[in-house]
């Protein structure tokens, strides 16, 4: 199994970029991530759970993993009736996005067995022309299926917050802002995210 870490070199390195980082990651001990590496899974699971808590989107995606026999896959969602879907508490759009994912995989409009080819921006690209994939969503496939260690997601509303905690920020910071701070961890910015995530769920903030 692959998996997202850090080694002891990258967190000497990004904590002399920024003291207040290395002082969380410190705090934090190592972290090891593993990766979903069936790449379809990944962003259907992702769509099924937008804008939702984690412990409802688990309870949604396994309803779909049982409705799929076990295996969610594309001949699966494409087999599966809209009201079979919705009948588990998918709504009508996330529908259509799983089947919009689904036919531009099975049709290699998206081709997720070539995406590791390619640049960051080039798989956001790729990804965000299939309805319902934004760059959110993109952003998080690039670091929890790809591994990508260069990735910083300036919309997402945890580092926004994890941010202002970091710095003690009077307010919570907007995407420019989120930007010009992001870049002075380059090339480490996934790194960086992940140790903003973990100063939430350990409720540091």
């Amino acid at each position: 199994m692959k998996i997202i870490s850090a080694s002891p070199n990258d967190i000497a390195e990004l904590g002399k970029l920024d003291p207040a980082l290395a002082k969380l990651m410190e705090q934090c001990g190592p972290i090891e991530i593993p990766l979903q590496e069936d790449f379809f899974l990944s962003i259907a699971s992702a769509i099924v759970g937008q804008q939702l808590s984690n412990r409802v989107a688990e309870v949604l995606w396994s309803r779909l993993v049982e409705l799929s026999e076990g295996k969610v896959s594309p001949e699966s969602i494409l087999s599966l009736e809209g009201e079979s879907l919705r009948q588990i508490g998918i709504s009508y759009s996330k529908i259509k996005y799983l089947k919009a994912l689904a036919t531009a995989v099975s049709d290699k409009t998206l081709d997720l067995e070539r995406l590791h080819l390619f640049e960051d921006e080039e798989i956001i690209r790729q990804l965000t022309l299939v309805k319902g994939i934004g760059p959110w969503t993109a952003e998080m496939f690039l670091i929890f299926s790809m591994g990508r260690t260069d990735v910083f997601s300036v919309g997402d509303g945890g580092l926004q917050r994890a941010v202002k905690w970091l710095y003690q920020l009077d307010e919570i910071p907007g995407k420019e802002e989120m930007l010009r701070i992001s870049n002075q961890w380059k090339p480490y910015r996934t790194m960086a995210a992940l140790y903003l995530w973990r100063a939430i769920d350990g409720k540091l903030i």
